[in-house]
């Protein structure tokens, strides 16, 4: 997804417990480095945790655009602060249970990294999800 000036600025201000310019280039790290690996499911979880947090519009290069629905719980409802609340907690709940369900399974480092993004944007504990170069 091709990100501009106008989905950093968008996000809602509560929806962030790091810095904006922080996660803008996170996010923006993680879509690019998806779009190089599009079978990456460590990289799908962070994307699709920033663009729920974000509020993005994904807009596919073919089909129709969409607005990105929680990770875990699939809410169609725009992220804000309760929602992350609940959405950290479904997250950490599914990454504990025993036995792993299959479609979580069959998605390798796909939990771990929507718990790491949540844990990181929201909680401020842990560093980001991903190891994003130093800006030039």
């Amino acid at each position: 997804m091709e990100l501009s000036g106008a989905d950093f600025d968008n996000i809602p201000r509560g929806n962030l417990r790091v810095p904006r310019v922080e996660f803008a280039r996170v996010w923006l790290a993680a879509e690019r480095e998806s779009e190089a690996h599009p079978r990456d499911w460590r990289l799908a979880g962070v994307v699709m945790t920033c663009r729920w947090i974000a509020n993005a519009t994904v807009r596919p290069a073919t089909g129709r655009w969409y607005v990105q629905s929680s990770p875990v719980t699939e809410r169609s409802a725009s992220a804000h602060e309760e929602l992350i609340v609940e959405e950290c907690l479904a997250a950490e709940l599914l990454a504990m249970r025993r036995p792993v369900p299959e479609w979580v399974a069959n998605r390798p480092g796909w939990i771990e990294a929507v718990v790491a993004t949540l844990n990181w944007v929201w909680r401020r504990s842990g560093v980001p999800p991903i190891d994003v170069p130093a800006a030039g």
